[in-house]
């Protein structure tokens, strides 16, 4: 850190784990970020009349005018924010590596804030949070608190930024997870094409999740790439709700905000009173040089690194669900039977019972108790638990504890206060309601139901599902309805981490009607992640090839659901979707043909001999990440001395492709089919060009390829 004073101003000069941080304070006595980057910062290319406007953090009260010119709903001349003081700054290091704290306040409201950034030791990534505290006499209300603030995007070079800029967004939704789209900023309405200091559009671009299901539109990240500098900067908001990240132009310069849930987007207020605090939902910012892999690459060790220490993400277990493309939420013992061997003889080391086991017939609006229905499982769901460890294998059961429905008879008999409440009635989506885990009492009935499957029932995984959006929040017990919502998320994490604290082998499956609730929140606790419910194995390609992007590849459970009447290309596009990452085994083992079943187990005996690399591997894409229009896909993961390609012809005329992987430019690589073995395409290693060409003759057919270099 280097340090320099003048009469005017002190300015504050960090480099750590490749990163460069400098910050300024003003005439003023405002605190300035004005550089966050992987490269040098060159105090040349602000102005110093634009310096006003790099705000380190923007914090909105009401009763407080905002004098500057800011235009729209945008959140900066943020109040008392933009006349926040310098105080001082923290430097120190803990487990993770170098912490650095900066402090501003307010003489006004008495507020003091913490902008904190932790660094992680090897890794080019900053986790940011701010802390707020309330030292005055009077509350304080909260209506916005920035996670963390940015402003001079793209502000190197000479290129016009309307054109060198390129913004990718994960899109998702239910059944078309994980859509990355590539936009330049006036594709998306703001156009910056104008002098320096006449920059100041009403216009944002903004991202928002409003609810529970924080990944319903998409996902909480985001990235940057600048195409003239090769700087570029990947960010992900680690929320299990509401959250909102923006870009716009103060004060001639693009700014990147990112923020849990605010008043204007997500009805979130909080009340400051004396005394109290209040501390934002953290968010993961990665500045490197290079593109999007080089930041993904970023991006997975540090998601690694906040993961909760497990065992399951280092064995990797093959997990069986007799959901899809099989029992569809009607299991019976007699359907079981059949299934637990199929599952057993093809290797399978965990079988899940999905939806359905707790009811003699239609259960959607009834759920809510998880008692096991003895119409269903006449000799009792503790038997068939036992038959299935009997044959080598540990049960799972498929849950959703945040919700009862409406005709759920314990649900009319307990009081609103376990429920979401708005305007004096409880909430309900697709007639359930939701229950609110800020409540000690639902804490404790959720205690007792995964105790008595864990102790009872011997059941060692549980697929937590979640299929309900409650809207806004809740008025009980809270100071707005978003506060009742981040409060409630924020104590069914503490729920969460109590259980596993109790259950440190169980395995509990992140799930939100496939994968709507794909956040870091939750999987910085959850070792394994449903990536989708879609029901055509064609398209799942595409959302398999794009997971390693949000999440860790040892983290993202891929559906392989052979169809009964399937043929053997079938099967192994099933299998190949799967097996990059995490495979969950359905379809219905038992009913489909010799040849599916030999294939089915080949690969679930290829994927254990690839599992200890895949755990360890950093994703690469030889053709981009994927659209569901590619005729061709293609996933690469790749560890210290090789690397797993996956190829998957989808409805290409052409039947050959090209997939350069340029990493390998120079080294002598040696190629091999890993999977299917016994059915053959040709290949051929280009050493000239550093790229696989494979011929696949039929559309809809995938392989794996190993290289070692």
């Amino acid at each position: 850190m280097t340090e320099n004073n003048d009469i005017s101003r002190k300015t504050l000069e960090f480099f750590e784990n490749g990163i460069y941080m400098n910050l300024e304070t003003a005439a003023d006595g405002t605190l300035k970020l004005l550089h966050f980057s992987a490269m040098p910062y060159d105090p040349a290319v602000i102005p110093e009349e634009n310096k006003r406007g790099f705000r380190l953090v923007e914090v909105q009260v009401p009763g407080i005018d905002r004098p500057e010119e800011r235009h729209g709903t945008k959140f900066v001349v943020t109040a008392p924010g933009y006349r926040l003081k310098y105080e001082n700054y923290l430097d120190e290091h803990n487990e993770f590596g170098r912490k650095l704290t900066f402090i501003t306040s307010d003489a006004e409201t008495g507020l003091i804030v913490r902008s904190c950034f932790q660094f992680y030791d090897g890794i080019a990534i900053v986790r940011s949070w701010t802390e707020v505290e309330n030292r005055g006499s009077e509350t304080q209300t909260l209506e916005y608190v920035s996670s963390f603030a940015l402003t001079g995007l793209g502000k190197g070079g000479l290129q016009n930024r309307d054109e060198k800029l390129l913004l990718s967004i994960p899109h998702n939704s239910w059944q078309r997870e994980i859509q990355w789209k590539t936009y330049t900023l006036p594709e998306l309405g703001l156009c910056l094409n104008q002098p320096l200091h006449s920059s100041r559009s009403s216009k944002t671009i903004n991202i928002t999740n409003v609810g529970n299901w924080s990944a319903k539109e998409y996902i909480p990240a985001g990235f940057l790439e600048d195409t003239e500098t090769g700087e570029s900067l990947l960010w992900q908001i680690e929320q299990n709700g509401s959250w909102h990240w923006e870009i716009s132009d103060q004060t001639g310069f693009l700014y990147l905000q990112l923020s849990g849930p605010s008043e204007t987007w997500a009805h979130w207020s909080k009340d400051l009173k004396p005394g109290e605090s209040f501390v934002t939902v953290p968010a993961a910012v990665s500045p490197v040089i290079g593109g999007f892999e080089t930041a993904n690459d970023e991006m997975t060790k540090y998601r690694r690194r906040i993961r909760r220490p497990n065992a399951d993400n280092e064995k990797m277990a093959v997990i069986f669900n007799d959901y899809m493309n099989c029992l569809w939420a009607d299991p019976t013992t007699a359907k079981e039977l059949p299934l637990i061997d199929a599952a057993a003889k093809a290797g399978c080391d965990y079988f899940v019972i999905d939806a359905g086991w707790y009811s003699a017939g239609f259960w959607w609006d009834n759920v809510g108790e998880w008692k096991p229905s003895i119409e269903r499982f006449p000799e009792g769901l503790k038997w068939l638990m036992d038959h299935i460890r009997s044959k080598g294998m540990i049960p799972g059961v498929w849950l959703e504890i945040e919700v009862m429905g409406i005709n759920c008879e314990l649900a009319k008999k307990l009081p609103d206060d376990w429920f979401f409440c708005r305007h004096g009635k409880r909430i309900y989506d697709r007639s359930r309601y939701q229950l609110d885990f800020r409540n000690p009492e639902v804490r404790a009935f959720a205690d007792e139901i995964i105790d008595r499957f864990v102790n009872e029932y011997h059941v060692g995984y549980i697929k937590m599902d979640y299929n309900i959006e409650p809207g806004i929040g809740t008025e009980i017990n809270s100071d707005s309805y978003g506060d009742g919502l981040l409060e409630h998320e924020r104590a069914y994490l503490a729920w969460l981490d109590a259980v596993f604290a109790r259950y440190p082998e169980l395995i509990i499956e992140n799930c939100s009607s496939g994968g709507l609730r794909m956040d870091y929140a939750m999987l910085s606790r959850h070792s394994i992640q449903s990536t989708s419910d879609v029901e055509d194995y064609r398209y799942y390609a595409t959302i398999a090839a794009n997971a390693p992007s949000v999440l860790t590849p040892e983290q993202a459970a891929v559906w392989s659901y052979p169809l009964t009447d399937g043929s053997d290309e079938q099967t192994i596009f099933n299998m190949v979707n799967a097996m990059m990452m995490r495979i969950h085994q359905s379809g219905h083992l038992a009913e489909i043909n010799p040849s599916g079943k030999k294939l089915v187990k080949e690969g679930i005996r290829v994927y254990k001999r690839m599992r200890g690399d895949i755990r360890k591997s950093f994703a690469f894409w030889p053709l981009g990440l994927s659209d569901y229009d590619d005729p061709w896909v293609s996933l690469g993961l790749r560890t210290e001395r090789k690397a797993y390609v996956a190829v998957w012809r989808r409805n290409s005329s052409d039947d050959t492709v090209v997939l350069p992987i340029d990493f390998l430019n120079g080294k002598k690589v040696k190629a091999e089919l890993l999977y299917p073995g016994k059915t053959s395409c040709e290949y051929s290693w280009n050493p000239g060009t550093a790229s696989l060409t494979v011929k696949l003759p039929e559309q809809y057919t995938a392989r794996i390829f190993r290289l070692r270099y």
